[in-house]
């Protein structure tokens, strides 16, 4: 899977909420993550929403789109506490 992202909205999101795109990606390696589509964010383009443990162990909410064969992440964060009893209901 290829990855890109602005590098700008990187160094935000990392100041912002603490969660490197390196980080992020590795949301998409996680085998229990979900996926929902977030159409409230998408007016230009499809855009979609993951959560699952990265590598660091953390659960995050990771928002993206895909672009032909890439994907370009739009913001990651920590998921919230109710975001994380959805997660876990699906164990």
């Amino acid at each position: 899977m290829l990855f890109d992202w602005d590098e700008e909205k990187a160094k935000s999101n990392l100041a912002k909420h603490g969660i490197s795109f390196d980080e992020a990606t590795s949301v998409f390696d996680d085998p229990l993550f979900l996926t929902f589509a977030d159409p409230e964010h998408s007016v230009l383009e499809q855009r979609f929403l993951i959560m699952g443990e990265s590598a660091r162990g953390r659960l995050l909410v990771v928002s993206y789109t895909d672009r032909q064969d890439i994907t370009r992440l739009i913001s990651a964060r920590p998921a919230t506490r109710k975001e994380r009893k959805v997660y876990e209901s699906e164990l």
